[in-house]
């Protein structure tokens, strides 16, 4: 029995699941959508809302106290990868600085909203091996 057992397993060691959670963070405040399997888009929902909301509140703590916003740029630094390799359709490569992207363009999208800042829409199985895939996407600010 499960009780009271947190997380899944993903079928890989902690290690493993620490990095592939941290990966798939970034990539969902980089690319403000990405493609995965469901499992996996049910274990980074959780993670990806809190760092939006480690974010808000950062700045919403650094209007009266600047370092506030330092304090959460370094908890937000210490949970996510530093770059992501971004190649827009023409194929121009540029590296993206995930926490910068996360603080400066997606905090402040979602500063009036109280939480729900990710949506997961579930697109069938996929045909390799059968498994539940979801697009996981930052919602719009409407």
């Amino acid at each position: 029995m499960r009780h009271r057992v947190h997380g899944r397993k993903l079928n890989r060691s902690s290690a493993h699941r620490t990095a592939l959670r941290k990966n798939l963070v970034a990539d969902l405040i980089c690319y403000e959508q990405i493609l995965t399997t469901e499992a996996k888009a049910r274990t980074i929902r959780p993670a990806a809302e809190k760092m939006i909301t480690l974010a808000k509140r950062g700045l919403a703590k650094g209007e009266n106290n600047p370092e506030a916003t330092v304090h959460a740029r370094r908890l937000a630094a210490s949970r996510l990868p530093k770059v992501r390799t971004f190649t827009d359709e023409e194929g121009v490569t540029e590296d993206v600085d995930v926490v910068k992207k996360l603080f400066n363009e997606v905090a402040p999208r979602y500063q009036n909203r109280p939480g729900g800042y990710t949506r997961m829409v579930k697109i069938g199985k996929r045909p390799g091996d059968n498994a539940d895939m979801a697009i996981i996407m930052l919602v719009d600010e409407e």
